[in-house]
């Protein structure tokens, strides 16, 4: 997939959020498997701590999973998130990415997101994306590529 279909996605703080964005913004999109875990939260602190830098490269950072409004709130609210989080409750997004996978773990199978990042311009189209992320320093590399941009 090099480009995204127009999407509507619910998003905490209320909103309804567009993809690509309709502001003109490049957008970060990053998939995380569940809210409040060790890996999820981490990634999130990174991506808060980065905000700005993002904001200043005309950027727009949203986190997915599928955990719904109710559990995104808390957990944005908890980790004082200045960005939000898009609730996948159906799936719809993870699909249409392709980060809903098999996964194992410990000898056992099951279906789940897999940690991925994508960075997606105003025109809808995938400019770089980088699956099966590891959290430690990832947030540093996504700055980069949008500040090439």
């Amino acid at each position: 997939m090099n480009k995204v279909q127009p999407t509507t996605c619910q998003a905490t703080s209320n909103l309804e959020v567009n993809i690509p964005d309709t502001q003109g913004r490049n957008i970060v999109l990053y998939f995380y498997p569940k809210d409040a875990t060790p890996g999820c939260t981490t990634e999130g602190q990174d991506f808060r701590d980065h905000h700005q830098a993002f904001v200043d490269a005309n950027t727009v950072i949203y986190g997915v999973s599928k955990d719904d409004l109710n559990k995104h709130e808390k957990f944005k609210a908890k980790q004082n998130f200045p960005f939000e989080l898009i609730a996948d409750v159906d799936g719809t997004l993870c699909e249409l990415f392709k980060v809903w996978q098999l996964k194992k773990f410990m000898g056992r199978e099951y279906m789940g997101i897999v940690r991925s990042s994508f960075i997606i311009d105003a025109n809808g189209n995938i400019l770089k994306s980088w699956d099966k992320v590891k959290v430690k320093g990832h947030v540093e590399e996504v700055l980069k590529e949008v500040q090439a941009l």
